[in-house]
């Protein structure tokens, strides 16, 4: 199984739409929970870091 790395403040793509329309989220918080904000409606969702990683599909811009 291949580790994805992500960091905070990243623009990650995750496999399932919100229901606003878009996959496209930024991550706002990081540590045993990740918080993650989505990029068009500015909801934002508090999940397991576990939890995130499963559903994760890709990093799209990385922060720097």
């Amino acid at each position: 199984m291949q580790l994805k790395s992500f960091k905070l403040n990243d623009i990650v793509m995750m496999k399932k739409e919100h229901p606003c329309g878009t996959n496209k989220w930024q991550i706002i918080r990081m540590g045993a929970d990740i918080r993650i904000k989505c990029l068009n409606c500015g909801r934002s969702i508090l999940m397991p870091r576990s939890e995130f990683e499963r559903k994760l599909k890709k990093v799209i811009e990385t922060s720097e």
